[in-house]
């Protein structure tokens, strides 16, 4: 059976380089300040989406990213792994979003990209925020079901998608009508390397954003090529385009604000011999607490 699947990818900040100027005055993360990669368990979601491709033709896999311009690397990323497309959701508006504000937007811009969606599909949660919360927002604004900690797609056919995912204590097998969401763990199959002969295809594949400032596209190098070659276009939507609330988009539909971020790192010289008094652990959770190591 042919199907039209959603990943859901995010390019966030390395968090593995957080430093002083990780966060901006107004409580947000400093983009700008940190290398960018793709969502590592959006990854692994993606090489689901993909499986499902392989198995079924005539099956299309999209992409959906919010984010500035440079967003547009993971749709191409994608692209490099075998999607065929994806849409680049940006405006100004959305800067700042927390889960709420980015999960009506991703909604909304599915709405109006894909009203026709069988399966969407994101990882768990992304590197930047571990609140693992967009994923099943996303399926409750679009009133689908939903299929969290996802392992392995085992099957899809018949309109009956059947699962493996991980719950504590072990793993359960669960199935679910289509349309449904999906959120992929980071313990699930790796995705598949890049292509060459699709990293030559897709390699000039521009969002509007990305263009000059004031050009188009026939101001660039081998401009006849996006003339000839409609899939080095990716798409491109605006909160207008999508008829988005602003109310619910970026910092003025985010009641989450962040207070710091910061990079504890802990040194062999930081350690302690405690007894097993009440006092000594008494100490140390107030220490832990006091240092924000804890609580």
């Amino acid at each position: 059976m042919k199907l039209n699947i959603i990943v859901l990818a995010k390019q966030v900040p390395d968090t593995r380089n957080v430093g002083p100027d990780a966060m901006t005055p107004e409580g947000t993360v400093n983009r700008s300040a940190l290398p960018a990669i793709f969502n590592p368990e959006d990854l692994n979601a993606l090489e689901q989406a993909l499986r499902l491709k392989d198995q079924n033709p005539g099956t299309t896999v999209t992409i959906v990213t919010m984010g500035p311009g440079r967003a547009a690397e993971v749709i191409r990323e994608a692209m490099y792994r075998g999607a065929d497309g994806g849409y680049l959701l940006t405006d100004r508006a959305f800067a700042g979003a927390d889960t709420l504000a980015t999960s009506y937007a991703l909604s909304t811009a599915i709405k109006h990209a894909a009203p026709d969606v069988d399966l969407i599909i994101g990882g768990r949660q992304a590197i930047d925020g571990d609140t693992a919360q967009v994923g099943p927002q996303v399926a409750e604004k679009l009133g689908l079901n939903q299929i969290t900690y996802a392992e392995e797609i085992l099957s899809c056919e018949n309109g009956i998608i059947r699962v493996k995912r991980h719950i504590d204590g072990g793993i359960e097998t669960v199935e679910s009508p289509l349309p449904c969401v999906l959120t992929v763990n980071g313990s699930a199959a790796p995705c598949r390397p890049r292509n060459v002969k699709l990293v030559m295809k897709y390699k000039r594949a521009l969002a509007p954003m990305e263009l000059p400032q004031g050009s188009g596209y026939g101001d660039l190098p081998y401009a006849s090529e996006y003339e000839k070659k409609a899939y080095l276009k990716l798409g491109q939507l605006n909160c207008n385009d999508i008829s988005a609330d602003l109310n619910q988009c970026g910092l003025a539909g985010s009641p989450t604000k962040v207070k710091a971020v910061e990079n504890i790192v802990f040194k062999a010289k930081e350690n302690k011999v405690l007894t097993g008094s009440d006092e000594d652990i008494n100490g140390l959770v107030q220490e832990l607490l006091a240092n924000h190591t804890i609580g």
